[in-house]
């Protein structure tokens, strides 16, 4: 009974999360008959070759096993480990990628890493940040085949989720669900 009372609380917390007008400054589909939508992603692993169509919100709720579907693709390559992905950054993730291509598949280049690999990158790597959010499971880095990076970026500023940066010269864009601001 205990198990079913926790699930029931943390189900009406996400729900009424999603159905709040705003994520960050974002609106984020706030419409009842919308948000009571299936929400699915399509995502491909640029290091791994992994793919998934995950449906990962359904009948009013966060859908677990398509949550964790999402974690083991959005995992650390350099080690497999594995983390919890804010799914504040699920839903800003499908704003953002419906506005630019929807239905498209959305290629991920960074998504959890570890404090090891983040070490490592921050030791080797310029623009890498030694807190980063990627760390919490709370940052992606991004690209759509077929969509300008720049449509990426600028759907992305506009939901106003979190942070964006707009790596030109790398291709991707970085989303995080932390203070709304941008490089």
């Amino acid at each position: 009974m205990t198990q079913r009372r926790d699930f029931l609380k943390r189900s009406a917390v996400l729900a009424s999360a999603l159905s709040a007008p705003l994520i960050g400054r974002a609106a984020i589909n706030a419409a009842p008959a919308t948000a009571m939508r299936d929400r699915t992603l399509h995502m491909y692993n640029t290091h791994t070759g992994e793919s998934i169509k995950a449906t990962y919100w359904a009948e009013g709720g966060f859908v677990p096993d398509a949550m964790k579907d999402i974690n083991k693709l959005l995992r650390d390559h350099r080690n497999n480990k594995v983390a919890r992905i804010d799914p504040k950054l699920v839903l800003l993730l499908d704003q953002v990628t419906t506005q630019v291509k929807p239905g498209g598949v959305v290629h991920i280049i960074s998504g959890y890493r570890s404090p090891e690999t983040n070490q490592m990158l921050a030791d080797t790597t310029n623009g890498v940040a030694r807190h980063s959010m990627h760390l919490d499971g709370r940052a992606i880095d991004v690209r759509m085949p077929g969509a300008a990076l720049t449509n990426l970026r600028k759907a992305a500023l506009a939901a106003g989720g979190g942070g964006v940066g707009y790596y030109a010269d790398s291709q991707f864009v970085h989303m995080d669900t932390g203070r709304v601001r941008h490089w």
